[in-house]
């Protein structure tokens, strides 16, 4: 029987899949195989030896200690593209209303229930809201991952003239993005052309304060930022000075916190990226699958610390291990495992960064007792941190 730990409240379409199957034990007792998890912080938990995989609802793995998992051979899947309508929409949506300041426009209308003739009062006052139409000004676009992709191509659709930065993107986002988005070649080229720029990238100790000082003075002045990505992108203090300098007409976040909420010209959103009833189900689906076809055939898809390994089923046995990225792997666990008389059916080595996993078929079973030794005799190999026998 194979346990799963949930944390947060995880859609029912996603639970269905885990409660429905006979293999499967939800919430158990027991240590778990796996843990599937939404916002909560992991950091401070000690994961159990069992454990084998954690799966994130959601695109954001900085509430999971993710090199430390690594360390202990545990794998970290996250639901890349799952909430990916729904940010867009969002941020679209921002990007209309931060232009019309139809939320300071809206909130001093709520203002007048107690005026007396308001339709005089509207019309004397509306102009102090007059805004600027998003046809035919220029969008920037950082990182082309899911989110990017879908931005750029309807904020074409919507009359906008879009540019891309992203160094980094996959052969399958380039398929899937239009051909009018322009490609800018270095980040100062959007910041210095685009009326408005969204950034969709995830935060590493390299984009920490990506927005920063340097990016402030080389933007066009009267820029809207839109960050629906993660807070700590931007270095506040940065930009609380370049929106009292006007270079900043107004930064719209989704990350709201004591600081910006005391600048003027934020709009701050209370973190409803994925906050639709669709989004959830979306993320809680694809998270459940990846983690039940990881404990049940080891093929990775959409891991954070290991590269997507996919190998149909052609033996009677299989061998996973995951380990450092380094020579002589692959010999070694090849050469350990020829001492069992078995042939190999089918084998998978694939690398992401200092880490790799091998998947090896055997062509026959091994006994309990050849199994254990196996194991024992894999993971005495020096970098090998994880070894599984389906």
């Amino acid at each position: 029987m194979i346990s799963i730990n949930t944390y947060n409240a995880i859609s029912k379409s996603g639970l269905s899949l885990i409660e429905d199957d006979i293999n499967y034990h939800l919430n158990g007792k027991g240590d778990p195989d796996g843990l599937l998890v939404r916002s909560q912080n992991l950091h401070d938990f000690l994961f159990p030896p069992s454990l084998k995989a954690i799966a994130r609802a959601g695109a954001g793995v900085n509430n999971i200690p993710v090199d430390s998992c690594t360390d202990q051979g545990i794998v970290v899947f996250n639901t890349p593209g799952a909430n990916a309508n729904a940010v867009k929409e969002l941020v679209l949506a921002n990007l209309i209303a931060s232009s019309r300041n139809l939320y300071s426009a809206v909130g001093w209308a709520k203002t007048l229930h107690n005026e007396e003739d308001v339709s005089t009062v509207v019309e004397a006052k509306k102009k102090e809201f007059v805004g600027s139409e998003i046809k035919g000004k220029k969008l920037g676009v950082v990182g082309l991952g899911a989110i990017g992709v879908l931005v750029a191509n309807d904020a074409l659709a919507l009359g906008m003239d879009v540019v891309a930065y992203d160094p980094f993107i996959s052969v399958d986002a380039a398929w899937r993005l239009s051909q009018d988005v322009k490609r800018a070649h270095n980040i100062e080229d959007v910041w210095a052309q685009c009326d408005f720029v969204t950034f969709h990238i995830p935060l590493t100790d390299e984009t920490k304060h990506f927005v920063n000082n340097d990016s402030f003075r080389r933007m066009k002045k009267g820029i809207t930022l839109l960050n629906f990505s993660r807070g700590e992108l931007v270095e506040e203090s940065a930009l609380g000075e370049a929106l009292n300098a006007g270079i900043v007409k107004k930064y719209v976040t989704d990350f709201p916190n004591e600081y910006v909420l005391k600048l003027d010209n934020v709009v701050p959103v209370p973190h409803l990226g994925a906050s639709t009833v669709e989004s959830e189900e979306n993320c809680a689906v694809m998270a459940a699958k990846q983690l039940k076809t990881y404990l049940e055939t080891g093929n990775i898809k959409h891991a954070v610390n290991l590269p997507d390994v996919e190998l149909p089923y052609s033996g009677k046995m299989r061998v996973t291990v995951m380990h450092k990225n380094i020579p002589n792997m692959v010999g070694g666990i090849t050469t350990t495992l020829s001492g069992y008389a078995v042939n190999i059916a089918d084998m998978i080595n694939r690398s992401k960064n200092t880490w790799a996993y091998t998947m090896i078929d055997l062509d026959q079973e091994l006994t309990e007792e050849e199994q254990n030794d196996v194991k024992s005799k894999l993971k005495a190999i020096d970098g090998v941190v994880s070894v599984r026998l389906i």
